[in-house]
C-alpha cells in the first residue's frame, strides 16, 4: 500500500514553502472564528445542542487535512446537511434527546462508512446521477425551508419544526402575533451585521462580530430578563469519546438518509473543491480519495459526538480569499476550535438563539437559485420541469423525498436519453463526397429508393425498438419504394447482443421485402461484436464499407464485388480482421 498515495499531507508538507505560511496562518484564524458561529447554529438547525457544532469541527477537520485532495475545502457542518439530519432523526421520533443524539452519531457513521466505500469501490462516478437541476432544485428548495423555518427563532414564536413549507407557513402565520420584537430587533440587527460585513469584504468574520456584540448587548442591558432567548450554560472542555449503535435495525431505519447525505454532501463538496482546484491549477483533486477522505471524516465526527460534515461553500471561498494555500490552514481553524471548547464556552451563555438564526438565514441566502430555472425554461424545457418537480417536491414532501425523487427523475432522464439516441437521415452535398443530416442542410441530393441513416450511440436492448420504429417511419414516408439500407454505424460506440439479434432480423425482413442492407464505418468494438456474431456472414462481406462514399459509388454505378477492388484497397471494411 503506497501511504505517500493515500495521505495526502505527505505530498504538500515535504515541499512546504515558506511563503505559504502567512496566507494559511490567516485564513486558518479567520475561517476557525467564522466556523464558531455557524457551527454552533447548524448543530441548532439539525436538532442537537449547540457545542455539537463546535465538535464536528476539530477532529474532521484534521482528519480531512491529512487525507483529502483539495487545499482550499474547508469541511464542517453544512446547512443543507444539517437540515437533512434534522429532518431525518426527526421522522424516527427518538423518544429522549439522548436517544436523538444516539441516532444522530450512528448518522455520522453510516454517512462515512457509505462514502468510505464508495471511495474504495471508485464509485464517485455515481454523484453524476444527480443532474445539475436535481440539485439546484433541491438546494433552492432546501433554503427556502430553512430560512423560514428560522423565523420561529427570529421572532421567538412557538410552533413545532417541520421541513415541510406548508406547514412552516401555517406555523408562522398562526402564531404571528406573538412576535418578541427585542428578539426580532436583534435578529434583524444580526442579518444587517453579516451581510453588510460580506459585503464590505468575503473575510471579514460578520457572524462573529454579530455574536460579541449581542452577548455584550444581552448581558449588560439584561436582555435575557426581558424575554430575549439565550444559549445558557455551554458545556466546555474536549469532547468525550462516543460509539455508533450496530444494531441492524437502526441501521436499516437510518440508511435511506445517510444515502441521501453522503451524495448530496459529496456533491456539494466536490463540485467546491472542483471550482477551487481550477482556480489554482497547482494539484489535482480526485473524486474517489474526495470520498474517502469526507468518509473518514464522517466517522470521526461520530467519535467525537459530531454529526454529518461536508464542504461548505461559504467558509471555502473565505478560505481560498483570505490567502490559503495548503490544508495546513484547516488544521489552524482546527486548533482555534480546541482552544475555543477548552478555555472561551462559558461566554456564549448570552448568545440571542435569534442570533444564530440570523447567520442561518444570511448563509443559506446565497443558495437559492432564481436565475437557473428562467435560463431552462428558454434552453431546457426538460430540465426546467425536472428542476421545478424536485423544487415543488422538496418544498411541499419534504427534503428527504424531495432528493429522492429528483434521484429518480434523474435516472429516469438518463435512461429516456438512453433509449432515443440521435438519428440522421443523409444526404450527399451536391459536388461533394460529404453527407450530411437532411434536417438541417438544404439542397441536399437523395436518392429515392436508397436510405441512409446515421444513429449516434450505443445499439442495445434499451434503443433498439425506438431505432426500428424510426427507419420504419423513414420508409413509409418515402413516395417510391427503398431498395437499399445504408446503415452508417461512424457513432455508433457500442453493439450488445438485443442489437445484433435486431440487426439479423432487419436482414431477414428486409431483404424478404427485397431490401438490401449495408454496413458502413463499423469502429472496431463494434466490428468485433459483428464478426464473433457472425452477422457479417449474414450480411455479406461485400455489404460492409468504409465509408457512404465508397459505398453509394458502388450502389450508383452497380458494380460487382470482384470490381469493388478499383476503389482502393480500404473500400471493403470486411478487410479489416477483427482483434
Amino acid at each position: 500500500m503506497d501511504i505517500k498515495k493515500n495521505l495526502t499531507i505527505l505530498q504538500w508538507l515535504p515541499n512546504y514553502k515558506r511563503t505559504n505560511l502567512f496566507g494559511d496562518v490567516s485564513a486558518g484564524l479567520i475561517v476557525g472564528v467564522l466556523l464558531v458561529p455557524q457551527g454552533m447554529a447548524y448543530a441548532m438547525l439539525a436538532g442537537l445542542n449547540p457545542i455539537h457544532g463546535l465538535y464536528a469541527v476539530t477532529l474532521p477537520l484534521l482528519v480531512y487535512a491529512l487525507l483529502g485532495s483539495s487545499r482550499q475545502l474547508a469541511v464542517g457542518p453544512g446547512a443543507m446537511v444539517s437540515l437533512l439530519v434534522g429532518a431525518g432523526i426527526s421522522s424516527l421520533s427518538p423518544d429522549s434527546y439522548l436517544s436523538y443524539l444516539y441516532y444522530t452519531i450512528t448518522l455520522a457513521f453510516l454517512v462515512g462508512l457509505i462514502q468510505f466505500s464508495m471511495g474504495v469501490f471508485k464509485l464517485g462516478f455515481v454523484v453524476n446521477f444527480l443532474s445539475q437541476p436535481v440539485i439546484k432544485g433541491f438546494t433552492s428548495a432546501a433554503a427556502f425551508i430553512i430560512g423560514f423555518g428560522q423565523v420561529k427563532n427570529l421572532l421567538k414564536l412557538s410552533f413545532p419544526n417541520s421541513n415541510h413549507i406548508q406547514t412552516i407557513f401555517s406555523g408562522i402565520f398562526s402564531t404571528i402575533d406573538q412576535t418578541h420584537w427585542l428578539t426580532m430587533g436583534i435578529g434583524l440587527a444580526g442579518i444587517v451585521i453579516i451581510k453588510y460585513a460580506k459585503k464590505i469584504h468575503p473575510a471579514i468574520p460578520g457572524s462573529l462580530i454579530a455574536v460579541v456584540l449581542s452577548i455584550v448587548l444581552v448581558k449588560f442591558m439584561g436582555l435575557s430578563d426581558k424575554g430575549v432567548l439565550v444559549l445558557g450554560e455551554v458545556p466546555g472542555g474536549l469532547p468525550g469519546f462516543s460509539l455508533p449503535t450496530f444494531e441492524m435495525n437502526i441501521w436499516l431505519s437510518l440508511f435511506p438518509i445517510a444515502l441521501t447525505i453522503s451524495l448530496v454532501g459529496f456533491a456539494e463538496s466536490f463540485s467546491i473543491g472542483k471550482t477551487l482546484q481550477a482556480r489554482h491549477k497547482n494539484y489535482h483533486i480526485n473524486a474517489n480519495k474526495e470520498l474517502i477522505a469526507l468518509g473518514m471524516a464522517n466517522i470521526s465526527a461520530s467519535f467525537i459526538r459530531g454529526f454529518p460534515v461536508t464542504g461548505g461553500l461559504s467558509r471555502s471561498a473565505v478560505n481560498d480569499q483570505s490567502g490559503a494555500k495548503t490544508p495546513l490552514s484547516s488544521i489552524i481553524s482546527a486548533g482555534l476550535i480546541i482552544l475555543t471548547l477548552v478555555f472561551f464556552t462559558s461566554y456564549f451563555y448570552y448568545l440571542p438563539y435569534a442570533i444564530l438564526a440570523a447567520v442561518i438565514i444570511v448563509a443559506v441566502s446565497s443558495i437559492v437559485d432564481f436565475k437557473g430555472p428562467l435560463e431552462l425554461w428558454t434552453k431546457d424545457r426538460k430540465d426546467f420541469y425536472m428542476f421545478m418537480v424536485t423544487f415543488l417536491g422538496t418544498l411541499t414532501m419534504g427534503i428527504v423525498l424531495g432528493i429522492l425523487t429528483g434521484m429518480i427523475l434523474s435516472l429516469m432522464l438518463v435512461i429516456y436519453r438512453a433509449s432515443r439516441p440521435h438519428m440522421a437521415q443523409l444526404g450527399r452535398v451536391p459536388g461533394t463526397n460529404n453527407f450530411r443530416n437532411i434536417q438541417r442542410f438544404n439542397n441536399l441530393e437523395i436518392n429515392n429508393d436508397l436510405l441512409i441513416v446515421r444513429i449516434d450511440g450505443p445499439i442495445y436492448f434499451a434503443n433498439v425498438d425506438y431505432i426500428n420504429d424510426k427507419i420504419n417511419q423513414w420508409r413509409k414516408e418515402r413516395t417510391t419504394p427503398i431498395k437499399m439500407i445504408f446503415l452508417n454505424m461512424e457513432s455508433v460506440t457500442s453493439l450488445d447482443s438485443t442489437g445484433v439479434m435486431t440487426i439479423q432480423s432487419w436482414v431477414k425482413e428486409w431483404r424478404n421485402n427485397d431490401i438490401d442492407l449495408y454496413i458502413i464505418g463499423a469502429k472496431g468494438p463494434v466490428r468485433d461484436v459483428l464478426v464473433k456474431w457472425h452477422l457479417i456472414e449474414s450480411i455479406g462481406e461485400d455489404h460492409v464499407f468504409l465509408d457512404t462514399h465508397t459505398a453509394s459509388t458502388f450502389y450508383e454505378k452497380n458494380i460487382d464485388a470482384k470490381s469493388l477492388q478499383r476503389l482502393g484497397p480500404y473500400a471493403l471494411q470486411s478487410n479489416f480482421k477483427a482483434k
